[in-house]
């Protein structure tokens, strides 16, 4: 009964098998000190929807297609728990390329995640690199060749850094398609499909509505 009204009073609506509870706190995410630290820094009092939702249920490594409005937090959604992920795998080795990727649409977006994930990556002294169409390719491909954990990029740069032989996609075990519905909309899933079946991970979707 608690599960449904805190349900309820998020205006949350919940589908899948089992799905996990929503919390209602920061501190039962069972998140290390140093992140709580850089997360009361910002501007999150508690947990938003999106967040109280779809976090426990990304910890727990289940896949989540996600719908929520833009503003909404859920780039920390999926980035937190990323970072989570990140930190329980053996670090990097030379010429392997990131652990999480974050596929986007658009150079804006790549651009305000990137932002996100610098601040609160730092925090576990991880790189972050961010690809797109528009920007300088060689200047991209140099910042891919240092071991970066985690990629932000726009699936055809994505696919131009792999063949260019910058990165590659051996290491990837969380991928984030953030707003996937825009992406395919802009005719995006051929190479989409392309960087999934290409890879093994499992898939978290972040999507937004209007």
């Amino acid at each position: 009964v608690q599960v449904i009204d805190l349900q309820q009073k998020l205006g949350i609506r919940v589908a899948g098998a089992v799905p996990p509870k929503p919390v209602s706190s920061f501190a039962h995410f069972g998140f290390d000190e140093v992140l709580m630290k850089a997360i009361r820094k910002s501007e999150f009092s508690q947990p938003t929807p999106i967040q109280a939702q779809a976090i426990p249920a990304v910890l727990s490594g289940r896949d989540v297609i996600g719908i929520a409005k833009t503003g909404s937090g859920k780039t920390a959604a999926f980035l937190w728990p990323m970072l989570v992920h990140i930190v329980d795998q053996r670090q990097l080795l030379k010429g392997e390329g990131p652990i999480g990727l974050i596929l986007v649409p658009t150079r804006e977006l790549a651009m305000q995640i990137y932002t996100e994930a610098k601040r609160f990556g730092k925090v576990f002294d991880l790189e972050v690199v961010c690809a797109y169409g528009g920007g300088s390719k060689y200047e991209q491909s140099k910042s891919f060749e240092s071991e970066a954990e985690i990629a932000i990029a726009s699936p055809g740069r994505m696919i131009d850094m792999i063949k260019m032989k910058v990165t590659n996609l051996q290491r990837v075990t969380y991928l984030v398609l953030d707003e996937a519905d825009r992406m395919f909309d802009m005719g995006f899933e051929a190479q989409v499909r392309i960087l999934v079946i290409d890879s093994a991970f499992w898939v978290i979707v972040i999507s937004y509505a209007n």
